[in-house]
């Protein structure tokens, strides 16, 4: 199982926003050059089920949500071109982010 797992819902349309490209990137000792641990699209349901590795070492971590392909895919006129979520995981757990999109902001959260 993944140790990283998302969801995106469009607040606006009040449904899943189902294809979202995202990738999960690891920062390292140098946020300038991330390393891509793993890509995927949001399902029909929002979700993104297995994304990366089983296990992260530790360090910091980034969300990438690319809004702009969904804000074009539905017809929809969105500010935001992209969302970055960076993070440092605890321990071996779970992690499951999930983010909540609207054309003129977003919210963003540790799920279970």
């Amino acid at each position: 199982m993944s140790a990283i797992t998302t969801h995106v819902l469009d607040t606006a349309l009040g449904q899943p926003a189902s294809g979202v490209p995202v990738r999960l990137e690891w920062l390292g000792p140098d946020a300038e050059r991330p390393v891509v641990l793993a890509e995927g699209v949001t399902d029909a349901d929002g979700r993104i089920r297995d994304l990366g590795p089983d296990r992260l070492e530790p360090g910091a971590y980034r969300l990438v949500f690319e809004v702009a392909a969904y804000a074009s895919a539905t017809r929809q006129r969105y500010f935001l071109s992209a969302v970055d979520i960076s993070f440092t995981p605890t321990g071996n757990a779970h992690h499951h982010v999930p983010l909540l999109l609207s054309p003129f902001g977003c919210s963003a959260y540790r799920g279970s």
